[in-house]
């Protein structure tokens, strides 16, 4: 099992005085340290006007990235496809693989914010039908020999040809899954899928499950399954005020920022977004006692590790790890991911960190 580095970049604090711009400067040498301490990949979230998150354009963060490293993956953590025009999404990414010498995977997602979705003259209530249509442009766009068509409800385009083709044929093509819906386009089409283990939990019954459920779909489609990866909050805690502190942590990011995104009012979401109402339940109701592993690595190295054999264990082929979520000090952020390079990851042969990191 590999390990990536992996920002939302939450930001909306109540008297939080690190900027937006600070933040992004944060997330960028995080990422370059990624590399140094032998992550996988870097994985960097878009939101947008700081609701969750504050960074709106993780191309530009990774293409920053991308001119002072030679071998990590590089990945947005999500493209949500409704909010841009599917061309452009292709140029922009493979040029970045171009750039890059061949190191992006793609991810992409709906999203689940609609003040996001007003902004951008999106329209929330079809999400899932945009998404779909997009991904099977974008598809087009790396993969198609010569000039392409589409003919699609909502796009239409006649001997198409992007400049430049990415490097790589295709892209990794990841889709990010909290539901039935999205493990069902992913199969469909032979896409990689990303999960997010209490979203798992709460739609499958575990990760074993979940990526049980999308190889059979896979299957059933004809397609041969991809990689299965999940994301998860961490924190290396060696005694009890300091998992205390992070427990503390965790929960203001699910007030602050978690939960003024997620919808919240059944009429306002799409039918294939009911599911949120219940997350939304759970998370208005949640102590921070209640945090266990289905959302968050949080202890000593040797309790942390013993999670993550369970979750390779149920199929899972890299964990990207979400280090600076919290509000956490961006100093505290690069000793977390050190710590993890040197005392976590060797304990897992397949790892990148376990030859980088010792």
């Amino acid at each position: 099992m590999q390990f990536g580095y992996f920002t939302l970049s939450d930001n909306a604090y109540p008297d939080n005085p690190r900027t937006a711009a600070q933040f992004v400067r944060e997330i960028r040498e995080q990422a370059v340290l990624a590399e140094t301490l032998g992550f996988n990949s870097a994985w960097i979230g878009e939101h947008h006007f700081d609701t969750l998150g504050v960074n709106s354009r993780p191309d530009l963060v990774l293409t920053s990235v991308a001119a002072v490293t030679e071998r990590i993956r590089l990945a947005p953590a999500v493209s949500v496809l409704p909010l841009h025009h599917p061309i452009h999404v292709a140029e922009c990414w493979a040029t970045l693989d171009v750039l890059s010498e061949g190191r992006v995977d793609f991810a992409c997602g709906r999203g689940y914010d609609r003040r996001e979705y007003g902004a951008f003259d999106a329209d929330f209530m079809a999400s899932a039908e945009i998404f779909e249509e997009r991904m099977d442009v974008i598809w087009k766009a790396w993969t198609s020999d010569g000039p392409w068509s589409h003919d699609g409800p909502r796009h239409s385009f006649t001997d198409m040809a992007i400049t430049p083709k990415p490097v790589q044929n295709p892209i990794p093509f990841y889709v990010a899954s909290f539901s039935e819906t999205s493990v069902e386009m992913a199969a469909k089409r032979g896409h990689n899928i990303i999960f997010a283990p209490f979203a798992a939990g709460m739609v499958f019954g575990g990760l074993d499950s979940a990526v049980a459920n999308y190889r059979e779909k896979c299957q059933a489609h004809g397609n041969q399954p991809g990689r299965a990866m999940c994301s998860y909050f961490i924190h290396i805690a060696d005694t009890p005020a300091e998992e205390d502190r992070a427990r503390e942590a965790q929960m203001s990011y699910f007030k602050h920022c978690v939960l003024p995104a997620f919808p919240k009012d059944p009429a306002k979401a799409p039918p294939t977004m009911q599911y949120f109402m219940k997350i939304v339940d759970i998370l208005e109701n949640m102590k921070k006692n209640d945090l266990t592993d289905k959302s968050i690595l949080l202890g000593p190295p040797a309790q942390i590790t013993e999670t993550l054999k369970r979750v390779e264990a149920a199929g899972i082929d890299e964990v990207i790890l979400y280090f600076n979520v919290g509000n956490k000090p961006h100093e505290v952020v690069k000793e977390q991911m050190a710590r993890f390079a040197e005392e976590i990851a060797p304990k897992f042969a397949d790892s990148a960190l376990s030859v980088a990191g010792g």
